[in-house]
């Protein structure tokens, strides 16, 4: 999908998924450099910003949900940036890309939006209401965390591994998304001097401590799986061990009979072997010996 937009003297091209020869196509009027030509054209670039005379070329990267998966994908965003154009290319379809884009071809220029029109500036607009987007997800990650922490300690289900295993993937996800990109936003700020005012350096200033916060916010989330991944592990360990601490009483209490019992099945002459009240007295045997193992393990506190 393919969108343009003439806004003043300003260019703003917004395409998603396009192929090679597509963006090829689209780039070919503008003098780009041929690293950052092959760098939108590959799949899964590091963050990064380049910055020249007459234009800036970023990779951003912004989490897509696959619902099919449950699973968080990368959406990358490779950014073409000068004084009269604008060109954001991206591999999956974003909403609030595409209202923000609607919005401004409604929009009627006057004399109160005519200074904020600027490339840059509609450029904000986009990281911001990504990083805004970001926001939301990590709300609904931690509302997900709170239900898992509730199901841990409530019933620890063989299925809420796996729970715990996609949110841990998902939160990893975000922190290697999201963390190279606070050098790249502090560079971006640092640039805007040389292409546009001092005006809209503040802009992307807010964005550098947008994208900041939402890391920290990450990490916390982070720390959060992995103190319940803990609790959870504890719990799995202490119903084990309580497992086999019956067992092994349980084996305690018919190890005598068993020993006793063992002997008067062999083919040997033993005492009172064909006296048939004989098995009165090894009952009563058995059960002192259960007893007396009883009162041993609790004193010793094991029950």
């Amino acid at each position: 999908m393919l969108q343009k937009l003439k806004i003043k003297w300003i260019e703003w091209v917004d395409g998603v998924n396009l192929w090679e020869d597509e963006v090829r196509k689209l780039i070919k009027k503008y003098d780009f450099h041929e690293l950052d030509i092959e760098a939108c054209l590959e799949d899964n670039q590091r963050a990064r910003i380049d910055s020249y005379d007459d234009y800036i070329f970023m990779v951003l990267h912004f989490p897509k949900y696959n619902s099919y998966k449950k699973v968080y994908e990368l959406n990358e965003f490779n950014i073409f940036l000068g004084k009269d154009f604008l060109i954001t290319l991206r591999n999956f379809p974003w909403t609030k890309t595409t209202k923000i884009f609607k919005n401004y071809k409604d929009l009627k220029i006057d004399k109160k939006n005519n200074f904020k029109i600027t490339s840059a500036f509609i450029l904000y607009e986009v990281v911001q209401a990504m990083i805004e987007k970001v926001f939301k997800i990590h709300d609904n990650v931690m509302k997900d965390l709170k239900i898992i922490e509730k199901k841990v300690f409530e019933n620890t289900s063989s299925s809420l591994v796996k729970e715990l295993m996609v949110k841990k993937r998902n939160i990893m996800v975000l922190k290697h998304m999201l963390a190279p990109q606070i050098p790249v936003m502090r560079r971006l700020e640092d640039n805007m001097n040389a292409l546009f005012s001092d005006e809209i350096e503040v802009y992307f200033e807010d964005l550098e401590d947008k994208i900041s916060k939402v890391v920290t916010d990450v990490r916390v989330l982070e720390e959060y799986i992995d103190s319940i991944e803990d609790a959870f592990k504890s719990i799995i360990d202490i119903q084990t061990n309580n497992v086999i601490r019956l067992l092994t009483i349980f084996s305690a209490f018919l190890l005598p009979l068993t020993l006793i019992t063992s002997f008067y099945w062999m083919n040997i002459n033993l005492p009172f072997a064909d006296s048939p009240s004989f098995i009165y007295i090894l009952l009563f045997m058995s059960i002192l010996i259960m007893i007396s193992v009883y009162f041993y393990l609790n004193k010793k506190g094991k029950l």
